[in-house]
């Protein structure tokens, strides 16, 4: 009876740190699929030259991707400001719900938000005028509350996404 008990206590906790192992890789596929999406609606905006033309840029620089339907009432991707990642300005964050629907923008979140996402769009320093760095950042809400009044560097937690990828204008 006593090693039945012991072998049965040992299971349990097996059982408990693999419903916990669960929990934790369910969230963090979830935040990345949402940080996947935003980053597919950034790749694709227009960026490339008008070759009908005379070559030169084409940039969409209106889309405002922080609505669901996005609007032309944004900044598409024109250079977001320093910190976007970090602090949630107007254009460049949305708030999404436990199942990653879209529940509004802006500085503050909504009810009902369960998830932020904050984006960035800079020029990279050595061709600036060709290739641009976007960045994506989903993390929970209740990570965020541990960084408020931290000082320093922002720093990536546990649940967070974060996903990085570059864009170089072509020819269409």
């Amino acid at each position: 009876m006593g090693l039945l008990t012991t072998v049965s206590l040992g299971v349990a906790q097996l059982f408990a740190l693999s419903t916990r192992a669960t929990y934790t890789a369910r969230g963090q596929t979830s935040t990345t699929a949402m940080a996947e999406q935003k980053m597919e609606q950034l790749r694709a905006l227009t960026w490339g030259f008008d070759v009908e033309g005379q070559g030169l840029p084409v940039t969409d620089t209106n889309t405002d991707l922080s609505v669901d339907p996005p609007t032309a009432a944004g900044s598409g991707l024109n250079p977001s400001p320093a910190r976007s990642l970090e602090e949630s300005i107007a254009g460049y964050v949305d708030y999404l719900d436990a199942n990653g629907v879209h529940v509004g923008t802006g500085t503050t979140p909504p009810d009902g938000s369960v998830f932020i996402r904050r984006w960035s769009i800079q020029p990279l320093p050595t061709n600036p005028n060709n290739t641009i760095v976007l960045q994506v950042v989903v993390t929970p809400i209740t990570n965020e509350a541990t960084r408020t009044g931290v000082t320093g560097p922002w720093r990536r937690l546990p649940g967070d996404a974060v996903l990085v990828s570059v864009k170089t204008r072509k020819a269409q």
